[in-house]
């Protein structure tokens, strides 16, 4: 029997299945953070939900008692899963408890939306009897863009095709061929603001989404727009959707998340026509149950030493002692990839060179995965679900070893039809190296803020880029150059102190003999 702490409310049926497991289960609900590190000591498993945080201190005070933490839903931005993954300590979540409810608030709000039915029923209970006052429109016919076509926007795509809606969806992250077989329309963000009627946000919270949807992206709208969100607060720049709203640009919003919760002051909630709920995307009964039931399920798998299928951190223990050491360096190839290809290429070659090729590398494919999809989900990407991420969005994956190397002791290359790039680990420390990348010879270490630039071979290109980053702030913490083999071409590779402003890449852009440029950001990994 193991004391199981759950700090948060859940559901009765969740509660019972621990029970029955014979564990002893101690709710303890409100506690205060200091409260908490007393609460915590000596217990096997601390079950969560969103409003306690489980920091590395909390992790401390349990002591190596420890094995699980739960997360009665599909976020972790309250669970240091790289302090528990060096502790040892499992998290597990419950990532697919609240899909079908978030599905069906985000069609609840585009429908109570598009006819007004908030207002109209406030009126009418006022005494006011306003049938002209709150016209609507149909959804038959309209167009529907859909921000993020996971699991999520994929359950709203189906639901939205009975309404008679054409369905189009900016996401880098799914592949062509998965969006046809869909009946979705691929397309880049901003033309799906220019086509859309309806557009609703699925996506997860990162550094590369946060203000996505802000006033540039607005004034492309379509007149009339309408705008439902029920993924994450902050997405949307709500200064300046308001703005738009009240200018008549936009035909309004159903907003289910906001950047501050509760959204105090926010300018709008005083507007006629936005439709707002406190983040009751997951409120549901069923939802409830499956996240208490789901959660309770995985965390007595953990403590009786099975496999947890919603595990986030397991799988590095599965690894040789030669394979180990690569691990974080193929996440980090398979982020830097993402970033290049601007999401997901159709297939993904891993070739393993050298040494590693003797090795069992499934691991480190799987390590690949995690970086590929790490942006590109709105749930957490583990070891475990990041071959079922790749199924589902249309990724195919092929492994390769070859056991000689030219230049190295060992090797990682990823390469797509557009792009590639290349890794090892150099010097007595083993540090990782990025050392090819689009078959350009190069060698930086990874870094949170890279770029990617691509130009004539002539002299002074490497002075133009300097000067434009220089304007705006931007030191350059390390570079490297590789010219073409066969074309009047160069590649730089440099990392930065802070990540380019969307007006310095466009000047970049803009500089005589720049070909190309990309920006990686390998920030969001643990």
């Amino acid at each position: 029997m193991a004391r199981v702490l759950v700090t948060e409310k859940l559901a009765e049926t969740g509660l019972e299945v621990l029970r029955q497991a014979g564990h002893d289960v101690d709710v303890q609900l409100g506690l205060s953070p200091q409260a908490l590190l007393g609460a915590v000591a000596g217990v096997s498993a601390i079950i969560i939900r969103s409003a306690t945080t489980v920091t590395a201190e909390v992790l401390q005070a349990a002591g190596e008692s420890l094995v699980v933490v739960g997360r009665a839903g599909i976020g972790l931005d309250n669970v240091d899963v790289e302090a528990a993954t060096r502790r040892g300590v499992m998290v597990v979540n419950a990532p697919e408890s609240n899909i079908l409810s978030a599905a069906e608030h985000a069609i609840a709000l585009m429908l109570a939306q598009a006819r007004n039915i908030p207002q109209a029923h406030g009126a009418l209970v006022a005494g006011n009897w306003e049938r002209s006052k709150w016209q609507g429109v149909e959804l038959y016919s309209k167009t529907l863009g859909i921000v993020g076509l996971g699991r999520v926007g994929a359950l709203v795509a189906q639901r939205a095709m009975s309404f008679g809606m054409r369905i189009v969806a900016y996401d880098p992250y799914i592949a062509a061929e998965r969006a046809k077989r869909m009946g979705v329309e691929l397309m880049s963000l901003q033309e799906l603001f220019q086509q859309s009627d309806f557009v609703t946000i699925h996506l997860p919270k990162t550094a590369e989404t946060m203000g996505l949807v802000n006033a540039e992206l607005l004034s492309l709208a379509k007149p009339g727009l309408r705008i439902i969100n029920t993924a994450r607060g902050g997405i949307i720049d709500e200064e300046a959707l308001a703005k738009a709203i009240r200018s008549g640009a936009l035909g309004g919003a159903g907003l289910d998340v906001f950047a501050t919760e509760p959204p105090t002051g926010s300018p709008l909630l005083s507007l006629g026509s936005v439709v707002v709920t406190p983040h009751l995307g997951a409120s549901t009964v069923e939802a409830q149950d499956k996240a208490g039931v789901t959660i309770a399920e995985q965390v007595n798998l953990a403590l009786a030493g099975e496999f947890v299928p919603f595990a986030v951190n397991i799988g590095a223990a599965a690894a040789s002692e030669a394979v180990k050491p690569f691990l974080g360096l193929a996440e980090e190839l398979g982020r830097f990839f993402s970033c290049l290809n601007d999401g997901l290429p159709d297939k993904l070659e891993v070739e393993y060179q050298g040494g590693l090729a003797g090795e069992d590398t499934r691991i480190l494919t799987l390590s690949v995965l995690k970086g590929v999809f790490a942006a590109g989900t709105e749930e957490p990407v583990s070891y475990v679900n990041a071959p079922q991420l790749a199924n589902e969005r249309g990724l195919e994956v092929r492994e390769s070893i070859t056991a000689t190397t030219r230049d190295y002791v060992n090797l990682i290359t990823l390469r797509s039809t557009a792009h590639a790039v290349a890794g090892t680990l150099s010097g007595p420390g083993e540090s990782p190296r990025i050392v090819m990348v689009d078959d350009h010879t190069v060698e930086v270490p990874p870094a949170s803020h890279m770029l990617v630039v691509r130009n004539d071979d002539r002299p002074g290109m490497i002075g133009v880029v300097g000067t434009v980053l220089g304007r705006s702030g931007v030191s350059i913490s390390s570079m490297a150059v590789g010219p073409s083999a066969g074309a009047s071409t160069a590649l730089m590779l440099l990392s930065t102190d802070q990540a380019l402003p969307e007006g310095t890449l466009a000047s970049l852009r803009q500089e005589p003999g720049i070909l190309d440029v990309h920006q990686v950001e390998i920030t969001s990994l643990a």
